[in-house]
């Protein structure tokens, strides 16, 4: 909620280049040019919808989240399939007042992109 993800800008960007085509001439008529944006909405909102009625469509079009931090231990393996850096991480934790790894049960990328921060409970 709140921010763009990859698979809604792709979508801004493919009507952007649908309406560019159908006003530069490729498309026969401008007709051709909205039919074809209206088919691109229609195919996004029906992916939208079945994403948030069915579960097994919402795991087929979004990444699951992504864990960085475990029970105190960076995951390597993982940071490297996105390319964060231990300092990028650190940076995320000050941000958080957090000052060490051990401090963070779990840290992981959203479906979204961002980045969530849970500190182990304090007795």
């Amino acid at each position: 909620m709140g921010s763009v993800g990859v698979s809604d800008f792709l979508f801004v960007v493919i009507i952007a280049d649908a309406s560019q085509n159908a006003m530069s001439g490729d498309s026969k008529s401008i007709s051709d040019g909205l039919v074809l944006i209206a088919v691109l909405v229609f195919w996004n909102m029906l992916i939208d919808w079945l994403s948030f009625k069915y579960k097994w469509v919402r795991r087929m079009v979004e990444a699951p989240p992504l864990v960085l931090i475990k029970n105190g231990v960076l995951q390597l393996r993982e940071m490297r399939k996105e390319f964060v850096t231990k300092d990028e991480i650190m940076a995320k934790l000050r941000e958080e007042g957090i000052g060490q790894v051990s401090e963070v049960k779990q840290m992981q990328i959203e479906m979204d992109g961002e980045i969530s921060v849970v500190r182990y409970e304090e007795n």
